[in-house]
């Protein structure tokens, strides 16, 4: 169905986007250098994580300082790799977008104009969220089965911020529910939403099974709207494939891109292959740093270990080779001790953990 290459421009209200392929928001992850990693890969357009609208509103000082940072290397055009610029038919660079959650349309009108203040291009709002301490306020995926308040909180961000507004849809709340389907309709037409990221998969089942692309295909027919994909979107055969079935204006890498920003590269036609074990150590480097810059050494420390197997997981590693890594960069004492277990398990055959 898709007529458009995942190379070209688009427009989200007045923001001309450089490409179709997305950085998706994800929770606890998106930071600022999260999104430049993505963009220096040649992702047109980056959510960050998601941010509570009643702690902006409250002026908490971990949200509006650090959760909230937008760094303007996120916006300038550079090379795509740590080790020089890619030739491709892209810009890397484009916009920034913040991802709130509330249910309170007057807090969220506040926080919006925060966001804007802050620098934000855009604001993406989390009606999709499945996880029980969100919903349980009312907001993320409770707001499927409140559509009238989801309309009003959209509308609120809108004018709030004067920023194109989009919303992070999941198809229900529960198997065989379509109730984002109709939601999607009324953020457009009732709201002002500039577009819909629209995730085709029940909020009941999280991230298993099928997403239902037939279903993402008839919102593309019918949503006066850009429809931004996502879910299911691992790799370059299945995004391409969802993209050309359903249509969709872009498509929104989420957990398939974690530790591997190639795979921006690859669908946008830069490379063709997955990278070598260098590429992985020069990009952990550049993790691994960047995560100091943000954070300082000590907090750094701790939370890269959540970072540490999604890289384990490209360096082609033999099942056994690779456990033994995970296990070993979890005890690291300090982040150069993770540089060289990384490398040293990466030129070796045999890795022996420390």
């Amino acid at each position: 169905m898709a007529t458009d290459r995942l190379t070209d421009s688009w427009q989200l209200g007045p923001l001309t986007v450089p490409n179709r392929v997305m950085l998706a928001p994800l929770a606890g992850i998106g930071n600022w250098f999260v999104r430049l990693q993505a963009k220096r890969h040649g992702a047109g357009f980056a959510v960050s994580e998601m941010l509570s609208s009643h702690a902006i509103f409250h002026g908490n000082e971990r949200t509006c300082v650090e959760m909230l940072r937008i760094d303007p290397r996120e916006r300038e055009p550079g090379p795509l790799t740590p080790g020089g610029p890619v030739s491709g038919p892209f810009t890397p660079g484009g916009p920034v977008s913040i991802q709130l959650f509330g249910q309170d349309a007057e807090i969220m009108r506040s926080a919006a104009r925060v966001v804007a203040d802050a620098g934000a291009d855009a604001i993406d709002l989390n009606m999709g969220c499945p996880v029980p301490k969100v919903c349980k306020t009312g907001a993320g995926a409770a707001l499927l089965d409140d559509p009238d308040v989801a309309v009003a909180v959209a509308r609120a961000a809108r004018l709030g911020s004067g920023l194109p507004v989009t919303v992070k849809l999941r198809s229900g709340r529960r198997p065989g529910d379509t109730s984002g389907f109709d939601l999607a309709h009324r953020l457009v037409e009732e709201a002002g939403v500039a577009a819909i990221a629209f995730h085709p998969r029940s909020a009941a089942v999280h991230h298993k099974g099928v997403p239902d692309y037939a279903l993402a295909a008839r919102l593309v027919e019918t949503l006066q709207a850009p429809v931004i994909l996502t879910g299911g979107l691992h790799d370059v055969d299945s995004t391409t494939s969802a993209y050309e079935q359903t249509g969709a204006t872009a498509v929104m890498l989420a957990r398939g891109s974690l530790g591997n920003p190639w795979l921006f590269e690859q669908l946008l036609g830069a490379r063709e292959d997955g990278p070598t074990r260098s590429e992985v150590l020069v990009e952990l480097d550049w993790t691994i740093d960047r995560a100091v810059e943000h954070l300082g050494v000590d907090r750094a420390t701790r939370y890269l270990r959540k970072f540490y197997p999604w890289y384990v997981a490209r360096l082609d590693l033999d099942r056994a080779e690779a456990k033994a890594l995970s296990e070993s960069l979890q005890r690291v004492a300090g982040l150069d001790d993770a540089r060289y277990t990384a490398a040293l398990a990466a030129h070796h055959s045999a890795f022996v953990p420390a």
